[in-house]
């Protein structure tokens, strides 16, 4: 508790007691947009797996039938 304290200090002494909201706010800002960069990153990989699973068993399908080929094409 004693370091947060005195960190606390150093910052109110360096910025000031009028820029830190602002510094606040601009940590709040950069953090909301992380997360939703974030989000957005794992929503795209999440696509992104589930659109090669399909691709694949596609052509894991293919590949059965290209090497069984059926009666009728006799």
């Amino acid at each position: 508790m004693q370091e947060m304290i005195v960190i606390f200090l150093i910052v109110l002494l360096l910025f000031g007691a009028k820029k830190i909201p602002e510094l606040a706010r601009g940590i709040g800002k950069g953090m909301g947009e992380f997360k939703k960069a974030k989000t957005d990153f794992e929503e795209e990989i999440k696509a992104g797996e589930v659109e090669g699973k399909d691709d694949w068993d596609k052509d894991k399908d293919k590949k059965k039938s290209d090497t069984h080929p059926s009666a009728s094409e006799d």
